[in-house]
């Protein structure tokens, strides 16, 4: 019989155990190893049953075992322990506090997914699990954030494999109530709301949920509440699943509802106002429409509202292509918003023209979440050198007349939260070498340009923990893959080959990841007869584990699911490769540390970063990986193997993917399989061996999320921080009314004559030319303007690379038509062909850069041919 209603009974702990509830409650506990062996030893039965989730947990123990522990000492003592170390862990000063003043006193930080742990399955991929892990690193720092997401009650969809091997997708029902969560209540007792207006005079309301992630608060909107209706109750229902309004309603939740959830936790508990903004990724990105009425509803107009918003708001971009960002029709998004809707009191063509395509080969008819996310940012970024690239060339259309390395996107690579990602056996192997505490704040904190003590590790010890990470690995898979086979139908008497499926002393790949089309899942299956042979091979075969789930609309990723999985399904090689169901955190948490080398192959620079590599080489394995993302920034050989591309712009794609996977396939064959079974004197792989040790000690320090929260710290969010602070409400306007007049002003700029001292077109190395230039300002002044030189080496086509700039003084007076004189040196330090230009651009001290507005003055065509010589 079904149960007509549903209730959760939570346990009452004897006084003494109360503790653990704290504990339960406080998601530190995942990445806390002592925590975590505190409560496996209340009943480890249950513990395992539980899926390692305390709050499941302690509502499973039975009275008699609590009461029995209640009375434990040793075991008090341990809790007491722990409680205490938390304690110590919340309100002692940590990086952030040791540093100089001027930093922010609190960052909202909004993503539309966040991977903290499988106990709260709130992620679909990379981009949670990156949010994850910056609301970690934070905690560990100290940096006061705040996380705002949305609160899914099927969560992203959890995966089995059909008879045929088709992906089917299953969505549970997630009960808040069972999840480490707590509501935020108002004082009388009711529950928190935010509320947002609707076309037609309806609503959207959504209850703020809290997970207390160490010492960040994670507020998470959940708009299945009984005052909406059918429809409104479902906006937060799944993580990237409905039509086009669906998705513009959880975004305008996340943004709009999460910037006044922030207001109102801010308000019960005394937390300091966020002075920065972070919006991670576009989703999120109608936050700044939010805070912009919160001004203008305080007396600002429109344009210095938006330059106060921008001014402490920073952008991250994670896309390297146009297809992977939120575009929704105009004619939606303008009924959503207005008079009868939400932000009534703001123009809703103001509010269509931040999104749109204003730059050729853009659709007029598309409101673009990214493009407003950058117009609503003064600081934004990539997520990796090569994506900081990329999205530079991506975007340039919103700054025209600028070359892609001048588009103000900078870059912070990703990092991953070492203390979630590496093994147990790993961190206590660190412990034994430098100390627990040491080890812990090399892990968490980073700071270190190297681990030098990884020198110190007898190889012996390396390569026993390699074997017994392996082996875990090879024990985890058999007993997953047997799940999976019975979900499929398999009964156990067809099982029995289970038992011999990978082996712990044969070479492990991993590939794990999400399975769009551009990621690459099947090409290893480019030419199986190959890889087979690799897979067979007498003296030095290879197993791979594979994992990944294909989105539910996406029936080609589906069809490579299928393939793998069909492959994998041959009795001649299954027990050398197999495909499991359902990745998860809690997966890949035992896959990357037990295998041997991490396999990535995109289609370059398709992949923004990438970091399930990190967190496999913080446990010693090798990547094996195309130059793309992360690994293009800090590949070294003696980390691993790069997979040459092939990625010209004549390349056919069929071609080109045979071409990768033949120097795949000769990489393994060729270098890697040889050095992992090549033995040394002490019959060990010296040489394999040598790659583990720089991995850890050269590599570890650079993929921490320490290091990435604290760049984004130095250099993204103290320079908003003091730029939200010097925005008052008259500077605000100030600088509004500053752009506004700059931009009537700058048809009428113009550089009229350019000459230099040189008279003949070569020069010598060191040599100084002057450079003298006339401008037009028209009714602006030199203090609006930084007249600039541009110089540096030239290439065929006379376009300036690596250029250097050097602003130019204005000398003397206007002469009688009003025009500026500007001069200053030109260094030739450059050998071979070399060229110059000089441009115009606005400059104030509340810019972030030059380039901010998109203006720029060049000389015209008939001031360039009397400008002087080309050097060569």
């Amino acid at each position: 019989m079904k149960a007509i209603r549903r209730f959760t009974v939570r346990p009452v702990l004897p006084d003494p155990l109360r503790p653990l509830s704290d504990l339960a409650r406080n998601l530190r506990w995942s990445w806390h190893a002592e925590t975590r062996d505190l409560f496996q030893s209340v009943c480890p039965e249950a513990w395992a049953g539980s899926g390692g989730d305390p709050v499941r947990l302690l509502g499973s123990v039975r009275p008699a075992r609590l009461a029995e522990l209640a009375g434990d000492r040793r075991f008090l003592r341990r809790l007491t322990a722990a409680a205490d170390d938390l304690d110590d862990y919340l309100t002692g000063d940590r990086w952030y506090q040791e540093q100089a003043g001027g930093l922010p006193g609190a960052v909202a930080y909004f993503s539309p997914e966040f991977g903290i742990t499988a106990a709260l399955p709130q992620y679909s991929g990379g981009l949670g699990i990156l949010a994850g892990d910056h609301l970690k690193a934070a905690s560990d720092l100290g940096v006061p954030l705040i996380g705002v997401g949305l609160l899914y009650r099927h969560g992203y969809f959890r995966q089995t494999l059909s008879r045929d091997g088709w992906q089917q997708e299953h969505y549970p029902v997630l009960d808040p109530n069972e999840l480490p969560l707590t509501q935020l209540k108002e004082p009388d007792g009711t529950p928190a709301q935010v509320t947002l207006a609707l076309p037609g005079g309806k609503e959207l309301r959504a209850r703020i949920w809290l997970a207390q992630v160490g010492r960040v608060p994670l507020l998470l909107l959940d708009s299945d509440v009984e005052e909406n209706d059918l429809g409104e109750r479902g906006v937060t229902d799944r993580l990237y699943g409905g039509g086009s309004e669906h998705r513009l309603l959880q975004e305008m939740l996340l943004g709009i509802g999460g910037v006044r959830a922030v207001r109102t936790y801010c308000r019960l508990t005394g937390h300091p106002e966020p002075e920065v903004f972070h919006t991670n990724e576009g989703h999120a990105g109608f936050l700044g429409l939010e805070r912009i009425a919160e001004l203008c509803a305080g007396g600002l107009d429109f344009d210095a509202a938006l330059e106060a918003v921008r001014g402490g708001t920073v952008f991250t971009t994670h896309t390297p292509v146009p297809a992977g960002i939120d575009r929704f029709d105009r004619e939606l998004v303008g009924r959503h918003f207005g008079a009868d809707a939400e932000l009534p009191g703001i123009d809703v063509q103001r509010i269509l023209a931040l999104g749109m395509e204003t730059y050729p080969g853009g659709e007029p008819n598309l409101f673009n979440m990214a493009v407003m996310g950058l117009r609503l940012a003064q600081r934004a970024n990539g997520v990796s050198l090569l994506h900081g690239q990329v999205s530079r060339s991506m975007f340039a259309g919103l700054w025209p007349g600028f070359d892609p390395e001048e588009v103000p996107i900078t870059s912070v690579t990703n990092g991953v939260h070492a203390p979630t990602w590496v093994a147990p056996e790993v961190l206590r192997l660190g412990a034994r070498q430098i100390g627990a505490q040491r080890a812990e704040d090399a892990l968490a904190v980073g700071g270190s340009e190297r681990w030098d003590s990884v020198a110190d590790i007898p190889d012996q010890e390396i390569w026993e923990l390699r074997r017994t990470l392996r082996e875990q690995l090879v024990l985890e898979v058999r007993e997953r893959l047997r799940v999976s086979w019975r979900q499929r139908g398999a009964g156990n008497a067809e099982l029995g080959w289970i038992d011999d499926v990978l082996d712990p002393d044969v070479l492990t790949i991993g590939f794990a990841r999400r399975v769009p089309s551009y990621k690459r899942l099947t090409l290893m299956l480019r030419d199986r007869d190959r890889l087979t042979e690799l897979l067979l091979h007498p003296e030095r075969p290879i197993q791979i584990v594979v994992a990944g789930k294909a989105h539910p609309a996406d029936d080609g990723g589906k069809r490579l699911v299928q393939e793998l999985v069909r492959f994998a399904d041959d009795p001649r090689i299954r027990h050398r490769i197999v495909f499991l169901p359902d990745y998860g955190m809690a997966m890949a948490q035992k896959l990357y540390p037990g295998c041997d080398v991490w396999l990535n192959n995109p289609l370059r620079p398709l992949e923004a970063c990438g970091t399930s590599g990190m967190k496999a080489a913080l446990n010693g394995c090798l990547n094996l990986s195309v130059l793309d993302g992360w690994w293009d920034e800090w590949f070294q050989p003696d980390f691993g193997w790069a997979i040459p591309t092939a990625d010209g712009v004549g390349t056919d794609p069929d071609r080109r993917d045979d071409i990768e996977a033949a120097a795949l396939y000769d990489l393994l064959e060729q270098r890697v399989a040889p050095r992992f079974y090549e033995r040394g004197r002490a019959g060990l792989p010296d040489r394999w061996i040598a790659m583990v040790r720089q991995t850890l000690s050269l590599l570890g320090p650079k993929v921490l999320a320490g290091r990435m929260v604290r760049e984004y710290v130095d250099r993204l969010y103290a320079p908003a921080a003091q730029t939200h602070r010097a925005l008052t409400p008259d500077t605000a306007r100030d600088l509004a009314a500053w752009k506004t007049r700059v931009r009537a002003a700058w048809p009428g700029v113009s550089v009229d004559h350019v000459e230099t001292t040189a008279t003949t077109p070569t020069a010598e190395l060191g040599t100084t030319v002057g450079l003298r230039v006339r401008v037009a300002l028209g009714t602006l002044t030199p203090d609006d303007v930084e007249v600039q030189a541009v110089s540096g080496r030239v290439d065929a086509e006379d376009r300036i690379t690596d250029a250097t700039v050097v602003p130019l003084k204005p000398t003397g007076t206007p002469d009688l038509e009003g025009r500026l004189l500007y001069e200053g040196p030109l260094s030739l330090d450059r050998t071979g062909p070399y060229g110059y230009t000089v441009r115009i651009l606005p400059t104030h001290r509340l810019l972030a850069s030059n380039a901010e507005m998109g203006l720029v003055t060049v000389p015209s065509e008939e001031v360039v041919e009397g400008a002087g010589v080309l050097l060569r």
